[in-house]
């Protein structure tokens, strides 16, 4: 049998519920109506009913329900929040509010929702105009959910979100470290973590976006992910994005294929940054079970804005390392090379595949710092001069969070980003436990 088709709406009024819910017990086909009055809750709970969602109608402005003092949000937040989910079903705007509707209809129809307003006039306009958009839509537009998701989907996902609290906690610590030089030494010194707020870099806004496709769609839907960075960097182009990408982010937002956006800088030779590296953790985690799949993915997940080869291999090797980690357990033995041995067998012979071999010959009892000026520390915002101090750093301490980030942070240089690539691997086989939850409400709220 069936399950029975549902239609999403997001309102607080009463009388248009009542409206709403009359006028959709008249439509052939037994829909069931799930209403949401604040647009939190929607975005918590919408997605278990995309694979039966027959269309979706959201009012922009809401008010709090009484007793209520939590801000209900806005139409407009759960426009963005879709714009970042693959499309499902067609979608009507209802508001009033002609701006904020037109904003909403912006977000949705860029991330290729099929979605329409209906202005709320007159005393019958649900019975009337709403209805017969409705109708429209679902006599055109079946829903297109694909239910193509792994059948460990959740367990992948909760590997996932581990990396990405240890990448986003390690982003926002080292980022609180670009200060004056004799702060830095005492809060190395005596271990004393940074006041809070951490605020998260583009190293985890990015991330952010990977874990979103994988949550989607199982796999990194490589259209997707490159509207969804330009969309996180329009929203806020100043979170430390390099020079290269704000070139090649604000084209993608304007546009242009990414394939071209990605594929012209450096005169035509594409990124060899560690941008592919600093985001690429998750996706190791998720599907650490299949090795093959994590150079493919991670390959493509670099590929979106990094169209040189180096800078796709540092992507890579950031995701085996992840999920090296994840294989491994409590068996990743400290002082061992071991992980870097593993990466070193899946990635080409280019320049960070020989930054690793040089990795190989450094003792992991070395200080941080030191290893840092043979290794490079990121300093050159490049594959090669990034990713083998990170994975030493991972090597050294498979089992400590806290201790992998302090020892990180320590060899300075494009310290945000060698923070937030170690952390993602770290955390993999520490644990969530080993994340200080004092570290975690530090760090800048971020919503999946």
């Amino acid at each position: 049998m069936n399950p029975k088709r549902t239609i999403l709406i997001l309102e607080d009024n009463d009388e248009r519920i009542a409206g709403f819910q009359k006028t959709v017990a008249a439509l052939a086909g037994g829909f069931e109506l799930k209403i949401w009055r604040d647009a939190p809750s929607m975005i918590a709970e919408c997605e278990e009913y995309f694979s039966t969602a027959a269309f979706i109608s959201l009012d922009h402005d809401l008010n709090p329900q009484p007793g209520v003092t939590d801000d209900p949000g806005t139409g407009l937040d759960v426009a963005k929040f879709l714009a970042e989910c693959r499309p499902v079903c067609p979608l009507i705007i209802h508001s009033t509010n002609a701006d904020r509707a037109h904003s909403m209809h912006n977000e949705l129809r860029f991330a290729d929702w099929i979605a329409e307003r209906v202005g709320p006039i007159g005393n019958d306009w649900i019975e009337t105009m709403w209805l017969r958009k409705a109708r429209e839509f679902l006599a055109a537009h079946p829903n297109t959910w694909p239910a193509k998701l792994p059948a460990d989907h959740e367990q992948r996902m909760q590997r996932a979100l581990l990396s990405l609290d240890g990448l986003s906690v390690g982003d926002g610590f080292g980022e609180r470290f670009f200060t004056a030089p004799d702060t830095i030494e005492r809060r190395l010194e005596h271990r004393d973590p940074p006041s809070a707020p951490w605020i998260v870099t583009d190293d985890s806004i990015m991330a952010l976006s990977i874990v979103r496709c994988l949550k989607r769609y199982g796999h990194i839907e490589q259209d997707a992910l490159a509207a969804a960075f330009a969309r996180e960097y329009a929203r806020d182009p100043q979170r430390g994005y390099g020079g290269t990408a704000h070139g090649i982010l604000q084209a993608i937002g304007d546009g242009t294929s990414w394939q071209i956006a990605a594929g012209r800088v450096f005169d035509g030779q594409g990124s060899c940054g560690n941008g592919g590296a600093m985001r690429s953790a998750p996706i190791g985690a998720y599907f650490a079970d299949d090795i093959q799949k994590v150079i493919v993915e991670a390959k493509a997940s670099a590929q979106v804005t990094h169209a040189h080869p180096d800078g796709q291999f540092g992507a890579i090797a950031v995701a085996l390392a992840a999920a090296w980690v994840v294989r491994e357990g409590a068996h990743a033995a400290r002082d061992d090379h071991a992980l870097i041995e593993f990466v070193m067998e899946h990635i080409p012979q280019r320049e960070t595949f020989y930054g690793l071999k040089k990795a190989l010959q450094v003792p992991l009892k070395l200080s941080p710092r030191a290893a840092a000026l043979i290794l490079g520390n990121g300093s050159g915002v490049i594959s090669s001069d990034t990713v083998p101090f990170c994975l030493w750093c991972a090597a050294r301490h498979p089992h400590d969070y806290t201790a992998a980030m302090w020892n990180t942070v320590s060899g300075l240089g494009d310290r945000d980003t060698t923070c937030a690539i170690v952390g993602g691997i770290v955390a993999l086989g520490a644990g969530r436990e080993s994340i200080p939850v004092d570290w975690l409400q530090a760090r800048e709220k971020i919503q999946i």
